[in-house]
């Protein structure tokens, strides 16, 4: 096991990690942003380092910064998070290049799965549905045009290098697709540096479910069974649940086989999620790889009782997985809010600034993971997450009525935040017969 890392992240992951190190006897480097310095979870590292100001770029994105900061605290591994840095497969091969162990997948696989092209034809090679579309990259937007043709509209435009719901775009006719097809490029090219962005069928009424997975240097490959992530808006999460309740067990086990597929065709290590769409009749399709630990994993966490980020510190050091498949049990259900500084009623706009009022939700079946407090600056540099409010249950129905307890009991003040809107998706009939779809949040306010 490593004795020190450093975690290139901030905020609710950064504690997440370091608590998790605490626990396996890890000793453990911060980084932070000026804008960051006085963040409350810095002081329970051991070590930390200031990396620069407040813009991500000249902070969390700058690999040179972060490797020297890793250099000059002398640690064995570097531990990524989410977002900023951890699908980029360069840094990873920078680490390497610097004998620093990546916590997280190979160069090779990152490149392989950041790919959605690549990621399509690696699918089908392991025999797994995909949504039909193009096999590469349009060049034009005549090439984009004859394909929406061939299958059919709606489609969907998305970048290949693409993540977050941005570079994506959904065509309903031929003159919308056109327009459509260099606001995506141009979007892509912003945000990722690649312009490439193929087409897909666009799925109506369709169900976001994904499987998570761990996989050792071994080889050895499991699931831990499914999340269900259809509630969102502009294509990000907003709750999320485990198990899912729109399939049933012959699903699951077809759905979690194909993950494994998919995982092993790429020769994949560490943790790792395969995200599918669903139609209406439970038919399911390949979506995409997300090669790092996801915002939503404590809802299989808590499902499972499996520990990810001490799996993957494990998993990075060497350690073979000690889970067998028929080991892995599902018990009870867990749901995820995410509190975002964002104001629901005016188009989620960001609300930064200070909290003044923090009065966290508690008792048996609560989680909350959060970074936040009273007199934290909610910053405009970064995401506007607070925290993520979980609960676990024996049924659906008493974790239903647990979140909506636990919402009520959270006060946030004076910033705005998701919770009202998250009271109201959880008191909404359809949400109680498990009747949602990706669209369901954009229909309905």
């Amino acid at each position: 096991m490593f004795s020190k890392i450093l975690v290139a992240n901030r905020g609710e992951i950064a504690l997440r990690v370091i608590r998790a190190c605490r626990e396996l006897g890890i000793q453990t480097v911060a980084v932070y942003s000026v804008a960051d310095r006085d963040a409350s979870y810095i002081s329970l590292a051991d070590e930390s380092v200031c990396i620069g100001p407040a813009e991500a770029a000249e902070s969390y994105l700058n690999i040179p910064r972060i490797i020297s900061a890793a250099e000059i605290t002398n640690v064995e591994a570097i531990y990524p998070g989410y977002g900023f840095l951890a699908e980029n497969s360069h840094f990873a091969e920078v680490c390497r290049d610097c004998k620093i162990e990546f916590i997280g997948p190979s160069p090779e696989a990152m490149r392989l799965l950041g790919d959605k092209v690549e990621a399509r034809k690696l699918a089908i090679k392991a025999k797994v549905p995909v949504v039909p579309g193009s096999e590469d990259a349009l060049e034009t937007e005549d090439a984009a045009a004859s394909y929406a043709a061939e299958i059919g509209y709606p489609v969907i435009l998305k970048a290949a290098a693409g993540g977050g719901g941005r570079g994506m775009r959904i065509a309903h006719n031929e003159m919308s697709l056109r327009v459509a097809f260099h606001s995506a490029q141009n979007e892509a090219r912003s945000a990722f540096g690649n312009a490439d962005v193929f087409i897909e069928k666009y799925l109506e009424m369709a169900r976001h479910v994904e499987v998570q997975i761990l996989a050792d240097k071994a080889g050895n490959v499991v699931h831990l069974w499914e999340r269900d992530c259809s509630l969102q808006r502009r294509h990000q999460k907003l709750i999320e649940e485990s198990p899912s309740p729109s399939i049933d067990d012959k699903v699951r086990e077809e759905l979690t086989k194909a993950a494994i597929r998919v995982i092993k065709a790429a020769k994949y290590v560490n943790a790792g999620t395969v995200e599918f769409l669903l139609d209406k009749n439970n038919k399911f399709y390949f979506g995409e790889v997300n090669t790092r630990i996801q915002v939503e994993h404590p809802v299989t966490e808590m499902v499972t009782g499996t520990d990810l980020v001490q799996w993957q510190l494990r998993i990075a050091s060497g350690e073979q997985l000690k889970l067998r498949q028929k080991d892995i049990k599902r018990q009870g259900v867990a749901i995820e809010c995410r509190i975002n500084a964002e104001d629901p009623y005016n188009n989620f706009s960001p609300s930064p600034g200070p909290i003044k009022e923090f009065i966290a939700p508690g008792g048996l079946g609560v989680r909350l993971d959060t970074h936040a407090h009273a007199g934290y600056v909610i910053s405009p540099y970064y995401d506007s997450m607070i925290g993520k409010l979980i609960v676990h249950k024996p049924t659906r129905v008493e974790a239903i009525a647990c979140m909506k307890r636990a919402l009520q009991e959270f006060k946030i003040g004076p910033v705005k935040s998701t919770i009202p809107i998250c009271l109201e998706i959880l008191s909404h009939p359809q949400y109680v017969k498990g009747n949602v779809d990706t669209g369901f949040i954009e229909r309905t306010w």
